[in-house]
């Protein structure tokens, strides 16, 4: 079933993009939330047009985040103090939440759903990706370290 994405769903595509995607899920899920609309013609048709005049938005929006993935290119390494085990191993994980906690610390309000973070289980250099736009992505690196208490 192809569906035209009326906002953005992590995992599956952004804001205007036509996707094709199992008809129940489309249905029962997407369509029900209002989150997609079924892709008939005359809806590609207006989406088209909508596209071309919204072109210069976009555009626009895209410098922006362009700019704030140049502002984040610069900043030192995000460090998160962890309890750790003798072995070398954290207790928990490090998550979308903490490193969404240390931007905002250090002045960079980002929402914790576009933040990606890989699977941290011990001490030591990560990366973090943060999805500003569908075009712009930026990595940011996490250094996971022991808490000294």
């Amino acid at each position: 079933m192809e569906i035209i994405l009326k906002e953005d769903v992590t995992g599956l595509g952004y804001k205007n993009d036509i996707v094709t995607v199992k008809n129940g899920y489309g249905r029962n899920f997407l369509i029900a939330k209002g989150k997609a609309i079924i892709a008939s013609a005359s809806a590609k048709k207006i989406l088209a047009e909508n596209n071309k005049q919204r072109a210069h938005k976009l555009a626009k929006i895209k410098e922006g985040a362009q700019t704030q993935a140049d502002k984040l290119a610069k900043i030192e390494p995000i460090i998160i103090p962890m309890k750790v085990s003798p072995t070398g191993s954290i207790y928990g994980s490090v998550n979308n939440v903490q490193v969404a906690e240390k931007l905002a610390a250090q002045g960079f309000e980002i929402d914790r759903k576009i933040i990606f973070v890989d699977d941290v289980k011990a001490v030591g250099d990560y990366k973090a990706t943060v999805k500003l736009h569908k075009e712009v992505s930026i990595e940011i690196p996490i250094k996971v370290v022991a808490d000294e208490n």
